[in-house]
């Protein structure tokens, strides 16, 4: 199939919060909010939500009769946060090296963000990150130019941390810019994922990773097989509950339906969310914005 513009998700699609399943609320409660500079915005026993400035971005929900996740079956590569400036970022990352230093696992620069990587203490992969602007992405044949090139945390938190940045953390603003995903096979993430649910290609990795996004983002979603390949539908497991995604209005939402049932992608439509597996029984979720 051709994807053409009336089967496009509406150019301002966005990303909502990502649930995880986890076995230790409170631990993982401590370092979204201690580690990563989330505020909690509702706690319960067994569900806890945390975001900015009262927007939900992670929430975390007690599953302690489910087991962690082998590393290579489907399932979360990353959340990735997307910070509005370079110095909320540093200060975020500030409170990680401080609090948690044995979670960072690398950063990278890759001409349309600067980003670094860090792993929760369930072993959920977690990336901070920031854009640079748009004018200054490059695009070529309808593909963005993204490149992983060394970055320096320390060189970039001597020249971006400030005090105020620090101090002022919880209130400044962040969203879920991108979930990364792990999968079985790359084309028949390609079938679902664009073909189906209407996102355009912006970036391939040969057949090892897909990027893709709405709008002409860099990429709102991306999924890769270097851990996964071959892997089948996961088992209900630790790790990854729900990726969200926020559509402009309910018309779009409709459209959306009725683009899944044309291609027999079983949903579930309540009214406010439309609900559905990828190939991998990864769930998604979708509704309107605000």
């Amino acid at each position: 199939m051709t994807t053409s513009t009336q089967e496009l998700l509406a150019a301002d699609t966005s990303m909502g919060a990502v649930t995880l399943l986890v076995g230790d609320l409170k631990a993982m409660t401590a370092y979204y909010r201690d580690a990563v500079t989330l505020s909690v915005i509702s706690e319960a026993p067994t569900r806890v939500v945390m975001g900015r400035n009262n927007l939900p971005l992670v929430i975390l929900e007690l599953a302690p009769e489910l087991k962690h996740a082998s590393r290579r079956q489907a399932g979360l590569f990353h959340t990735a946060i997307l910070f509005e400036t370079q110095a909320d970022l540093a200060a975020a990352i500030y409170s990680v090296a401080t609090r948690y230093p044995g979670t960072f696992t690398g950063s990278a620069d890759h001409l349309v963000s600067q980003a670094f990587y860090f792993s929760d203490p369930e072993g959920n992969g977690v990336e901070l990150y920031w854009d640079r602007a748009r004018t200054e992405w490059s695009w070529v044949h309808g593909r963005v130019e993204m490149d992983t090139l060394m970055l320096d945390p320390n060189a970039f938190m001597r020249e971006h941390l400030s005090e105020q940045a620090v101090q002022e953390a919880h209130q400044r603003a962040a969203t879920v810019g991108h979930v990364h995903l792990q999968v079985g096979d790359i084309a028949n993430a390609k079938r679902f994922y664009v073909d189906k649910l209407g996102f355009e290609t912006t970036a391939t990795m040969g057949t090892q990773a897909l990027f893709v996004s709405a709008g002409g983002y860099h990429h709102h979603m991306a999924m890769n097989t270097w851990n996964s390949a071959g892997a089948g539908p996961r088992p209900k497991s630790l790790g990854l509950g729900t990726v969200r995604l926020e559509l402009p209005s309910s018309d779009d939402m409709g459209e959306l339906d009725e683009r899944l049932t044309h291609y027999d992608v079983a949903t579930r439509n309540d009214g406010a969310t439309l609900a559905f597996e990828d190939p991998w029984l990864n769930r998604v979720e979708v509704s309107v914005r605000g």
